[in-house]
């Protein structure tokens, strides 16, 4: 990868003049709609494939439904010396998981951990997940010398296949790039959502990439959400859940100036990823347990599921644990601003 490249400027001033076409669609305002809150702490998992079997922090989990499952894949952590984290799996049964049933020890197996030079030396980070096919596509933070948006493809017993790392047009510019999102596939091609950061600005954008050589077209990147002046940044924080035909609910995640909190919203899509409509701020930090950790005033992403008239969105809480967070969907769907 070159030091510099033609195409970080260009994307930088692209991103420069879409901030003030962007902001103004959202307020200064929270409502927690997820009123059904529930935590599961390090303590609560039994990893069994690993020689330690509690780790010191288990957060920012992506997540799926499969054949009434509520897959959960948390990121761990079991030393603070590197910080070197890893994407485990837990399975639990959705319906009891939205009574507030959670079984514990949790037993959770390790299934993706760093390997490449370009993964050292903080891991694998912030998994987001979805099936495509017989496969699980995850795309996660490969935490090297830059944050890399990486891929992994695991089949359905979660053994990985194969992954890389996104690059940017020939000249494959790999710039720090996080909180993807996959929204549709066609031809061995996928429109995503990203957020790559150029020169420190870190705003939400879409794009088409192929997936073979993991590769996206610079053509196509095109700021969606921009931060607002009350903001430092916005990103993604959700894999995308099919609303029905052409839309799609996805979250995402701003940190404030005023107290550096992370705070939540949704937003629809249609499969271009084009923006139809956006949320205020819906989940946000509540109490001692959620606001307390090693990075306090925190709920971030990674999985959305949608099941039944329920949306449940799996959180990391304060860069220690994870949080199941439900609401309904109707209830959801009548805080978004329609912008389309």
């Amino acid at each position: 990868m070159p030091k510099t490249s033609s195409i970080d400027k260009r994307l930088w001033e692209k991103a420069g003049k879409a901030i003030g076409t962007l902001s103004g669609r959202r307020e200064n305002k929270v409502k927690d709609i997820f009123t059904r809150r529930y935590l599961i702490s390090p303590e609560d998992l039994f990893v069994e494939d690993y020689l330690r079997s509690k780790p010191v922090a288990a957060f920012n989990p992506g997540a799926l439904e499969r054949d009434g499952e509520l897959l959960i894949f948390p990121r761990l952590v079991f030393d603070y010396r590197q910080y070197s984290s890893s994407v485990g799996v837990i399975s639990m049964n959705i319906k009891k998981v939205i009574e507030g049933e959670v079984e514990k020890p949790l037993k959770t197996r390790i299934i993706l951990w760093p390997k490449e030079p370009w993964e050292f030396s903080r891991g694998c980070e912030d998994p987001r997940v979805c099936l495509f096919n017989n496969s699980i596509y995850m795309l996660y933070t490969a935490a090297g010398k830059i944050g890399r948006q990486a891929f992994a493809e695991l089949n359905s017993s979660f053994e990985v296949k194969r992954r890389g790392y996104f690059c940017i047009g020939k000249e494959k510019f790999a710039p720090s790039c996080k909180d993807s999102a996959f929204v549709k596939f066609s031809n061995g091609k996928a429109v995503m959502l990203t957020r790559p950061d150029f020169r420190s600005i870190a705003i939400c954008w879409s794009a088409k990439a192929d997936l073979k050589d993991l590769t996206i077209d610079e053509q196509t990147l095109k700021p969606v959400i921009s931060h607002e002046k009350w903001e430092y940044k916005v990103g993604w924080s959700t894999n995308v859940v099919n609303l029905s035909e052409n839309k799609y609910l996805v979250g995402w995640h701003a940190v404030l100036k005023e107290d550096d909190s992370y705070r939540n919203g949704l937003a629809v899509v249609d499969d271009n990823a084009e923006l139809l409509g956006i949320s205020n701020y819906l989940l946000s930090p509540q109490g001692l347990n959620e606001s307390y950790g090693d990075r306090t005033l925190v709920i971030f992403g990674d999985g959305l599921v949608k099941y039944g008239k329920y949306l449940i969105w799996i959180g990391g809480v304060s860069d220690y644990a994870i949080g199941i967070f439900i609401t309904e969907i109707d209830e959801a769907l009548e805080n978004i601003r329609w912008i389309k």
